[in-house]
């Protein structure tokens, strides 16, 4: 995908200052319930559901030697761009699939909150775009929505439910990391950086807290940056973790990076650690975070992401190779992955060392053009 030229309201006869991420009061952590809440409510008379934690829930069927993977996710818009933020919500739901290893969805619900402070007119223009963004992704990802439901609701919400039907060989179960594996990340952090002070443009006392470490063109690169990188698939990284037999994998959304490496080590059989030297973050974002005194929680690994990328254990020996695969034209444009840090023997916690190297992540080059032409919605 290119970078996508700026969405303009006015291009589809709305007023000129619409703003998708107006119709939401919450973002990132904001709206999530702690790991630990979640476990609580899940636990009864001492048993806890097998699976709650996991990325998605693994079902034996009862047809032999088949299992059903289904997993459930939902987002409010974190940017402006309608149609870009159906592809966004859509790829976020398929990414819970994507960190088990499952590469093919058998089929997709969409789940639509359609807010009922937006006028009729506005409704009637941004919700196709929505719906559309969100179809576009799902027949990339070689699976199709089949239903759904839509309600009026305060905030717009935007998610579904991806299923599938596997084989033992098409998943890889979260929970085999060994001491001497790597652990590999394939999309820098910092979206929910790069989208807040996007909005901050529009808002001079934050941003004069900013200019002087960032400009209004490395705002706009690291925003259009932020909003491609969300809105790819990991498909081709979870297709690659067969190749170079990984051992666990999870992707990472609203509890930051820190948050979701300390969830899949506590999934591991082996008493094992992670220890995370590297943050890769989108180009300038690092500098805005500290400017802000670290309010974004970026350098302590608690920045929350939206269809972040995939943090894998690999074997040692395989993780440059999968590095290296995953950038291949072969698979298109954008793809990256950088090794960040080591799986080493421990009592399945996860860390980020004390001053981690900040890798910047320059903006992508790209081919391919997701504009949809105004109007369409088929």
């Amino acid at each position: 995908m290119s970078v996508r030229e700026s969405f303009n309201p006015e291009s589809y006869e709305l007023d000129k200052n619409f703003r998708l991420t107006r119709f939401a009061e919450l973002k990132g952590t904001g709206c999530k319930v702690t790991n630990a809440d979640t476990l609580k409510y899940f636990i009864k008379r001492d048993f806890l559901y097998e699976g709650i934690g996991m990325d998605t829930c693994v079902i034996p069927l009862r047809h032999g030697g088949l299992s059903l993977v289904q997993t459930t996710d939902y987002i409010y818009p974190i940017v402006d761009d309608p149609y870009m933020m159906g592809r966004i919500a859509c790829a976020n739901v398929l990414s819970d699939l994507y960190a088990m290893g499952v590469t093919e969805c058998d089929n997709m619900l969409m789940l639509l909150g359609v807010s009922n402070k937006m006028s009729e007119k506005e409704r009637d223009k941004v919700m196709p775009l929505i719906i559309q963004g969100f179809k576009d992704a799902s027949e990339e990802a070689g699976t199709s929505v089949t239903g759904g439901q839509t309600v009026l609701n305060p905030w717009v919400v935007m998610g579904g439910v991806a299923t599938t039907v596997c084989q033992p060989n098409e998943f890889i179960m979260p929970d085999n990391a060994v001491p001497g594996d790597v652990l590999v990340l394939t999309k820098p952090l910092g979206t929910q950086v790069a989208v807040a002070v996007h909005q901050w443009l529009d808002i001079p006392e934050k941003w004069n807290k900013i200019k002087l470490v960032v400009t209004q063109e490395d705002v706009e690169l690291a925003y259009h940056e932020a909003m491609m990188n969300m809105a790819r698939l990991n498909r081709t990284a979870a297709g690659l973790m067969h190749t170079f037999n990984a051992h666990a994998a999870t992707d990472i959304t609203g509890f930051g990076i820190l948050g979701h490496a300390q969830t899949l080590a506590r999934q591991q059989r082996s008493e094992v650690s992670f220890v995370i030297h590297n943050l890769p973050v989108l180009a300038k974002m690092a500098a805005v975070s500290k400017a802000c005194g670290n309010m974004f929680g970026l350098m302590h690994g608690t920045c929350p992401e939206t269809s972040g990328g995939l943090l894998i254990c690999l074997p040692r020996e395989q993780a440059a190779r999968f590095c290296a695969e995953i950038k291949s034209p072969k698979y298109g444009e954008g793809h990256q992955a950088w090794i960040i840090g080591i799986v080493e023997k421990g009592n399945r916690t996860a860390r980020i060392i004390d001053k981690p190297r900040i890798i910047e992540v320059a903006p992508q080059a790209a081919t391919q053009n997701v504009n949809p032409t105004p109007g369409a919605t088929s």
